[in-house]
């Protein structure tokens, strides 16, 4: 059992084998739910990164590359600018 000390900012410092075995990573949320019973409950709430996301909708045409897209979506704006 690990314990942890309040700071006067309200602030704690997960011990590390807390963190390990519940797999809390920096960016992760915290969300602490309190029953009337008034015990605290601790769930992790995962970062997740845009990057996750790769390969999980496949691709419908070949990625034409950054430059091109900026060139492209350029153009569209310049159009609507001119309406």
């Amino acid at each position: 059992m690990s314990t942890a000390r309040v700071t006067s900012k309200g602030q704690v410092t997960i011990p590390a084998d807390v963190r390990e075995a519940l797999g809390i990573e920096q960016g992760d949320n915290l969300l602490f739910e309190v029953t009337p019973e008034r015990v605290a409950q601790l769930r992790v709430v995962k970062k997740h990164r845009l990057s996750d996301l790769y390969g999980a909708l496949p691709a419908t045409r070949p990625f034409p590359g950054k430059q091109q897209v900026r060139d492209e979506v350029g153009q569209e704006l310049g159009k609507r600018g001119r309406r």
